[in-house]
């Protein structure tokens, strides 16, 4: 299991007992990141040898190595979570990896109310500027990708709206589909399996 502690700048790292249900602290506990990141949400990659972490304070996105076995992480980079050249307050928010484990979302709130978007290396696991899109609303907390890694929900918190763009399977780009969802006050869209 992983914890974000924004406070301690720290990817808290836990063994999960599942015969007793039990956490307790892996060795080493945890990856530290730079003084005053403020790590706010974590994503494994699908093949589950790397890892991302957005840190809120600093608005940026840490790409590490990741052991499975040992519970390890090794940071391999980090690059800004912001649109070229944008110097406003740091409030970066969500992250999710596209299913397919090519692209890589992250979101900010403030000035710059968007969504950032990377292409992933894949020899390298690191992260290459794909582009920047408003949310369509105010204070993108949280974004959500479908199963089927088609569409993107924006969840834009201060503007009620949850935002849908179509996600282009080559490029990882985003495109506003026109569909827009009023939702009071929306800060987090998952989706469930029906059987």
């Amino acid at each position: 299991a992983f914890v974000d502690d924004l406070g301690l700048d720290e990817l808290l790292v836990y063994k999960f007992d599942e015969a007793k249900g039990t956490l307790t602290p892996n060795d080493p506990p945890f990856v530290k990141l730079d003084a005053g990141s403020g790590p706010r949400h974590f994503v494994l990659a699908p093949n589950g040898k790397l890892a991302y972490v957005v840190a809120e304070m600093r608005a940026s996105v840490t790409t590490f190595t990741y052991n499975p076995i040992a519970g390890e992480f090794h940071s391999l980079e980090t690059v800004s979570a912001h649109p070229k050249d944008y110097h406003g307050p740091n409030e970066a928010a969500e992250i999710e990896i596209h299913p397919s484990g090519r692209f890589l979302y992250a979101s900010n709130r403030g000035e710059d109310d968007g969504v950032h978007i990377y292409s992933i290396d894949p020899s390298k696991g690191t992260l290459v500027e794909g582009g920047y899109i408003k949310s369509g609303g105010k204070t993108p907390r949280s974004f959500e990708i479908d199963p089927t890694g088609t569409l993107l929900f924006a969840e834009n918190e201060k503007s009620d709206n949850v935002t849908v763009f179509g996600i282009d399977q080559k490029t990882g780009r985003l495109t506003p589909t026109g569909k827009v969802l009023d939702v009071p006050a929306p800060v987090c869209l998952k989706f469930l399996t029906i059987q």
